[in-house]
């Protein structure tokens, strides 16, 4: 091997380049025309844009492409190699059904899911007719679950062969469409996750939140629910198992959100490359002046970081564990690089990259709000303190 030669990341297999390659070349060439599609809005792309756009990606054989026809998923360094492509749109994720919740919510009920639930709630989102919701976070002015979910107030009790959930949710991605719901509420035993239908009279729509961010379909929405009734046999697990279950469905969700960005902001950074290499000031291009050219300079070093980052903590859940530090330590490291190159972009592109004429200004809001869902960067760091206290007094006592 050449000492240049690139070294490929561990997903880089035959069968995950193959699909990659038919998921970029349908993101950039079927995909990225509908950026400029009307049917969108600050709470995201309307449900018949949507379907539009998942009747073209069934067609063309990328729909789910991360999970193959037998149910198998690819694996989490192959995942990211091929959700990273999907990510270069802003679309692209929710075209080619790998978006955010769906894509966890996928994989957790693939995970532990009974085989009735996988087919009547798993069955419609691998095959992108129904959407998804996780109900989790709660109002904070209520004093509800955020970053610490031991804080959840959302109750549950069992009345004869159903569970009765009341409480209130909010920042709850796709509830407004979604056709299935994943419910944390608390009961005696502890944390609790239930499989619910959508939508249902008892689950009411206070409002939909206005954010910062809007590529996902259905916005962030606050709901109460009001003594909505579950049959039992649509627990995920038993009583108490809904942390235990959380934390199958965190690090991979967690990361998938670093896969998808990543490939955002590569477009980003592709589009003001561009712009950099044609627009001349001061009789020059703008790359040619070092304030501009050391920007993109220190893009690319971000972005093969965060590469590399990815592929990293994917090794390390493909090796069997839960990953749970390493994830953290990957959500920071991503979401701050991918935060300096968005806003790289946009410097480099002057008023062109504060304005709508290119993805360029979504993706910066996009990647803002990414620095807080899925857990705050400090919440990580603090989290990662604690584990290093942890391990400093286990090194001492042995």
């Amino acid at each position: 091997m050449s000492a240049h030669a690139a070294v490929e990341p561990a997903g880089a297999t035959p069968r995950a380049k193959a699909i990659a390659a038919k998921v970029e070349a349908f993101v950039r060439d079927v995909i990225v025309p509908y950026e400029k599609d009307p049917r969108q809005g600050p709470h995201g792309p309307t449900e018949e844009l949507v379907h539009e756009m998942r009747a073209k990606a069934r067609a063309a054989g990328v729909l789910t492409p991360h999970i193959l026809g037998d149910g198998d998923h690819l694996t989490q360094a192959e995942t990211a190699y091929v959700l990273i492509r999907s990510g270069l749109s802003i679309l692209g994720p929710t075209a080619v059904n790998t978006a955010a919740p769906d894509e966890g919510n996928m994989y957790l009920l693939g995970k532990v899911g009974s085989d009735a639930q996988k087919e009547r709630f798993l069955k419609p989102l691998v095959e992108g007719r129904a959407r998804s919701a996780f109900f989790m976070t709660e109002p904070a002015l209520d004093g509800g679950a955020g970053s610490d979910p031991s804080m959840m107030k959302t109750t549950c009790r069992l009345d004869g062969n159903h569970w009765v959930i009341n409480g209130r949710k909010a920042f709850i991605t796709g509830a407004e469409g979604a056709k299935v719901g994943i419910v944390m509420a608390k009961s005696d035993e502890g944390a609790c996750m239930f499989l619910v239908d959508l939508p249902d009279p008892a689950i009411r729509l206070e409002r939909v939140l206005d954010t910062i961010d809007s590529s996902m379909p259905g916005g962030h929405a606050v709901v109460t629910i009001d003594n909505l009734r579950v049959p039992a046999d649509q627990m995920l697990g038993a009583s108490g198992d809904g942390f235990k279950y959380a934390q199958v469905r965190l690090s991979p969700a967690r990361l998938s959100h670093c896969m998808r960005w990543l490939g955002a902001c590569t477009r980003a950074n592709e589009i003001a490359t561009d712009y950099a290499c044609r627009r001349e000031a001061f009789g020059k291009t703008l790359i040619d002046h070092e304030g501009v050219g050391f920007m993109l300079a220190e893009n690319l070093i971000d972005l093969k970081q965060a590469e590399l980052m990815i592929d990293w903590c994917a090794g390390v859940l493909d090796g069997g564990s839960l990953g749970t530090a390493e994830s953290s330590m990957a959500k920071v490291a991503v979401s701050e690089a991918l935060m300096r190159i968005a806003d790289r972009c946009v410097q480099v592109m002057g008023g062109m990259g504060v304005s709508g004429d290119t993805m360029v200004e979504q993706v910066f809001r996009e990647v803002r709000a990414f620095r807080i869902y899925d857990g705050p960067t400090e919440v990580h760091k603090w989290s990662l303190a604690k584990k290093i206290k942890r391990d400093w007094k286990h090194a001492r006592a042995g």
